[in-house]
């Protein structure tokens, strides 16, 4: 399947290999795993259960599928052509370099040697919760090797699906734990849905999005100018339970996207099933899927999936999913 151009995407800066690692992250979701990749000549293949959901699902869904096949595909064949795999490179067939990913396609090797890592990759990705932090503790070892790997000049990316932060955010995050990383080279889940909602134009439709999480989202989706409400300002809203009690709400509502959020309460799943059910077209949008998360460093925490399954089971509906799967 031939895959579609790229789209635009809201960001600091618009260098295309950052575009393409924002698309990634996006699109991973979407594709459910990285084995979709099968050649990377500007081609990217559906997997088949892929292929069946985009032509049962809702349109938007359906869409949302393109853009990971496309996202992950250009992504990987942007990685490899700057230079992630100089080995894979130099292996010619036919006078011509393989373009398949080698990290999907061959079996990975033990390292033993941790030169053999250093000299061979340019760009290095880390997860942040539980990789770079747990909680607000950086974990020990993490300032001295991201220095070196700096020193080498190898080009960094930090990813999370935790969405309650937007990339200022994180940015001040890792400022206050000492490790200097720039706003560009960090892409979160909250950010991933901002760019979800601009590649499809969604602000064209006039509709707003109600926002189950916390500020984070909000912070991104004013970026990219998708109007918006609900978030931490209805954690003290209460549904009125009392006899012939109602919620009532915005008929505008377009989409429901649903964030991690510690104060989720049951005013806001009526109002998140309120919209999906009973609104025509209406997006049920999740920036990850996680079962538990790292609030602090003494142990895991009930994550995302937690408020997604509230919502799944209370709709019936298989959110769009914009983060890591």
């Amino acid at each position: 399947r031939q895959a579609p151009s790229p789209p635009h995407i809201h960001s600091p800066s618009h260098p295309s290999l950052r575009e393409m690692v924002a698309l990634a992250f996006v699109g991973a979701g979407a594709l459910g795993a990285t084995k979709a990749i099968s050649t990377l000549g500007g081609q990217t293949e559906q997997p088949r259960n892929l292929r069946a959901q985009a032509s049962s699902t809702a349109p938007a869904q359906a869409a949302g599928s393109s853009l990971g096949a496309w996202a992950v595909g250009a992504s990987v064949a942007a990685l490899g052509a700057s230079g992630l795999t100089r080995r894979a490179a130099k292996k010619t067939r036919g006078g011509r370099a393989p373009l398949r990913a080698t990290a999907v396609a061959e079996k990975a090797r033990k390292l033993t040697t941790p030169g053999d890592l250093i000299d061979t990759v340019d760009i290095f990705i880390f997860d942040c919760d539980g990789v770079i932090w747990r909680g607000d503790s950086c974990i020990e070892g993490i300032p001295n090797v991201l220095e070196k790997l700096r020193a080498k000049g190898k080009t960094l990316f930090f990813v999370t699906n935790n969405s309650t932060k937007s990339r200022a955010g994180y940015k001040s995050k890792f400022t206050e734990l000492g490790l200097s990383v720039e706003p560009e080279e960090i892409f979160s889940s909250s950010f991933a849905a901002a760019a979800y909602f601009e590649q499809t134009k969604f602000k064209e439709t006039g509709k707003k999005v109600y926002v189950i999480g916390e500020k984070g989202i909000g912070e991104e989706l004013d970026l990219v100018g998708v109007p918006w409400f609900g978030g931490e300002a209805d954690k003290d809203k209460k549904a009125n339970l009392g006899s012939g009690g109602t919620v009532e709400i915005d008929h505008d509502v377009g989409a429901v996207v649903v964030g991690f959020d510690r104060n989720i309460n049951y005013y806001k799943m009526q109002y998140a099933q309120l919209c999906l059910n009973e609104l025509p077209g209406c997006q049920f949008v999740a920036t990850n899927l996680d079962r538990v998360t790292h609030l602090t460093d003494a142990q895991e925490w009930a994550g995302n999936g937690t408020m997604v399954g509230a919502i799944k089971g209370c709709t019936g509906m298989e959110p769009i999913l914009v983060g890591l799967p």
